[in-house]
């Protein structure tokens, strides 16, 4: 078991290069070892209190994949947050988490497994008790579900995305503070179904409770986000259901045409819809918040909300050879920067420097550096920079 994770951790540096900052540990829990991976953001020192952010793999998954698949590790460094991928264990030979549902027959205590976790790491590093967070993929976002549901629950805020809540955690579901939530889900989720089955409840079902909890505004406010990708085949609704107790909010990225997959991540395939990046919607969404509710409540929620919807960048396609579009709003006439760096950190292109009108915006780079040559295969981010606003996102070329 040790050997595996050793090569496992050799291959991750040498894709990723996250050397130092890659952390693949493990904890005693009710007689079973348990296993995670822990990104440590570049910039961290003994002296940061920084959030945490659980990322919880799919049913079959791993921590390993979630950590790529499901990626917030450049958000990390640029925000400055730990992100703890937990490894579920098995059930008849295959991973999960025991949420109910399908995962009846299990034994596992994993809440019990995640508090123990988030104690042993608070002893290890200087996480902050009111900034947790969980999110998931499937069986990672009920998961998510679960935690938000417990009465002692220490997270302040989660993210599901194509997970839901199985009965048992719907019906036995005693949160005891308001919790924001936020569901990104497809229409044509094939697994989890949009509209629910005999073990997951229908996402909108779910949605509905949590404004019910929260004491939302219960008419949501809908915004059809840009087609960013007209060729992937879906389209996203943003339903925002705000002015719940303690300033929370419960928003639903409903994708319509999407499938089983984690929206904007850089592997793509059928039913991935590219006109969100999850992980940033997700980082966006929990830093409004702690465990007492939405941070600095004057002013500031309509702030952030307009803000995500303002400066929604993304690019196109991704994975790309060798042309990418790469493609922001603006609020207002402001001086825009937009630059591509190595995973280095150096700068290879300066690739906008100006001031821009308010509206949606598309660069094109096609894959050269300054001096024109054409760079190499590899990830890459770029990065927005305005008087107001900055926000990097991840990369790949391939050849």
């Amino acid at each position: 078991m040790k050997q595996s994770f050793v090569v496992i951790f050799l291959i991750v540096l040498s894709v990723f290069c996250f050397a130092q900052e890659t952390i693949h540990g493990s904890i005693m829990h009710d007689d079973i070892e348990r296993d995670y991976i822990l990104y440590v953001p570049l910039s961290y020192t003994e002296n940061d209190t920084l959030p945490l952010v659980l990322n919880f793999h799919g049913y079959g998954s791993s921590a390993n994949e979630q950590m790529i698949y499901g990626d917030f590790r450049s958000l990390a460094n640029s925000a400055g947050f730990f992100i703890v991928h937990p490894q579920g264990t098995l059930l008849q030979g295959v991973t999960h988490w025991n949420v109910g549902g399908w995962t009846l027959d299990s034994t596992v205590d994993d809440v019990g497994f995640t508090e123990a976790l988030i104690d042993s790491l608070s002893y290890n590093f200087n996480i902050d008790p009111d900034r947790i967070y969980s999110t998931g993929m499937s069986n990672g976002g009920f998961m998510s579900f679960l935690l938000a549901s417990q009465p002692s629950s220490r997270i302040a805020a989660i993210a599901s995305v194509t997970g839901s809540m199985t009965p048992e955690t719907y019906i036995d579901s005693n949160p005891q503070h308001p919790t924001p939530i936020l569901q990104i889900h497809g229409t044509s989720d094939g697994l989890v179904l949009y509209n629910g089955t005999d073990w997951s409840e229908p996402v909108e079902d779910v949605v509905q409770y949590w404004v019910d909890y929260n004491n939302c505004n219960p008419t949501p406010t809908i915004t059809l986000l840009p087609d960013l990708d007209p060729d992937d085949e879906s389209t996203v609704e943003l339903h925002i259901y705000n002015d719940g107790d303690s300033g929370v909010a419960v928003e639903h990225y409903k994708v319509f045409g999407g499938d089983h997959t984690w929206p904007g991540n850089v592997y793509g395939g059928a039913g991935t819809n590219n006109d969100i990046d999850a992980s940033a919607e997700i980082w966006n969404f929990f830093s409004r918040y702690d465990i007492n509710g939405l941070v600095n409540q004057v002013g500031i929620e309509n702030d952030n909300v307009q803000e995500t919807m303002n400066y929604r960048l993304n690019n196109y396609p991704n994975p790309f050879n060798p042309t990418t579009t790469i493609s922001f709003s603006l609020k207002e006439r402001e001086m825009v920067t937009v630059s591509i760096y190595n995973i280095q950190g150096q700068k290879v292109r300066s690739l906008e420097s100006s001031e821009m009108e308010s509206g949606h915006h598309s660069l094109t780079w096609n894959g050269a550096d300054d001096k024109g040559s054409v760079v190499s295969s590899g990830i890459y981010f770029y990065k927005l920079d305005t008087d107001s606003y900055s926000a990097t996102k991840k990369m790949v070329m391939m050849k």
